[in-house]
This record gives C-alpha cells, structure tokens and sequence, in this order.
C-alpha cells in the first residue's frame, strides 16, 4: 500500500465502514471495498502533461533531469579557486533527448569554469526549453559547481483551472480502468488525494461542486486533503 493508499484508508475509516478491505480481487479494481459493496478507487491529483500515449505527472519528468544534473555538476569536482557557485536552472517541455542537452550543458559548464568571473557567462540558454545561471556561493563547497533552485516552467497555475484540467485527466482514466470490473459491485467511489489545492475550504465547496463540470459516471468522486485525512469534498 501505497502513502495515497494509507492516507484515502484512514479517511474511509474514519467514515465509519465495519470493514475496509484493501485489494479485494487482488491487483486489479477496486483498491478498497468498504462492507462488502462499495468499492473505492484512489488516486493521486498532481499537474499533468499531456503526451502522445496519454498524461504523466510532471514529476516524472522534473525529478529525473534534476537527479542527472546534479550527478553532471558533481562530476567537475573541487573548486578550481576559493569560489563555489550555486546552478540554478529553468526548464520546460518538451525536453531534448539528455545525451544532447548534457552535451551542450557541459560544454558551457567547462567554459564558465575557465573564465568564472565573465559576467556574460553567467546565465545561459542551454537548449530552448532549458536556461542556467550561476550565483557565487558564499561559502566554499566541497564541489565547484553546487545544486541551486530550478523553476518548472510548466508548474503553477490558478489553483481551481489546474484541479479541473488534471481532475478531468485522473477520472477518465479511472473510468477505463475500471469499466472491465464495473459489473461486479452496485457502487464505485473514486478517491482522489488533491496534491494541487490541497483540498477545498468551506467557502469553495459549493463552487467546486457547480463549476467543475466532470462528467462521469461513477457514484461519489471525493477530493481529499492529503493533509487531514478528516477533511473531503464530494464533487
């Protein structure tokens, strides 16, 4: 089970159900039943991209190129003068492949090691989904080059638009994977733990509920607080 799952578990306990069995049929729909007859899917709400074969988080993508970017600026070693200096960088999608865009990231990484202090070098347009720049540490650090922020150009966004588009993304895709199992339980709830609003206030609810628009078929679709099991809304 995963963290979604034990968290969207103490939420339908605390719902007060006699039992709340997980995986009832194993790894297939539904991921709960609740006494014998409701079955429960869960599902993370994150920001979504849109891809050929359908959506990824935007994790998926962030994550990996932020791990191979620091393994590269590790890889020049100490510093070649009393000076460390933080690489912060800008991405959007989609990326080049990584064996181009790491090629042309370190042939400037090597240039501004060489000549550290020329202002031109100090921020760059690596590819034209990926920016760097360079800020003077203002300690000495182990490695010349040393992990700073990075801004995801395709994260953010007004909180309710990004809840209805990746909503919309999460319930269809639930649907289809259900639709083969749908016959076997009279009522399907789908859970969804809000990683994007973190749940609605009191004041929103009843917006949500008008303005969202998701067409769907199931019985409930419930977002969840991933901050307090206690607090849900049904949309």
């Amino acid at each position: 089970m995963d963290p979604t799952e034990e968290h969207a578990k103490k939420y339908l306990e605390h719902l007060g159900f006699k039992t709340v069995k997980y995986e009832p049929d194993g790894k297939v729909p539904p991921d709960f039943l609740l006494d014998g007859r409701i079955a429960v899917e869960v599902r993370r709400l994150n920001q979504n991209e849109v891809t050929g074969s359908g959506f990824r988080g935007l994790e998926e993508t962030a994550i990996p190129l932020q791990m191979k970017i620091r393994k590269l600026l590790a890889s020049f070693g100490p510093p070649t003068s009393a000076t460390s200096w933080f690489v912060s960088y800008s991405f959007g999608r989609p990326l080049p492949p990584w064996k181009s865009l790491k090629s042309a990231l370190s042939l400037h990484l090597k240039a501004f090691m060489h000549d550290q202090w020329n202002d031109a070098l100090r921020s760059a347009t690596i590819s034209h989904t990926v920016s760097v720049e360079f800020t003077p540490a203002s300690d000495v650090h182990p490695t010349f080059f040393v992990p700073g922020g990075h801004t995801d150009q395709d994260s953010g966004g007004w909180v309710f638009t990004e809840t209805q588009n990746n909503l919309r993304l999460c319930v269809e895709e639930k649907m289809r994977k259900i639709a083969p199992y749908r016959h076997k339980y009279p009522e399907w709830w789908l859970v969804v733990v809000d990683r994007i609003g973190y749940g609605v206030d009191d004041g929103d609810r009843e917006f949500y509920r008008e303005q969202l628009g998701i067409e769907h078929s199931l019985d409930k679709v419930i977002l969840l607080n991933p901050l307090d099991y206690r607090s849900a809304s049904e949309i």
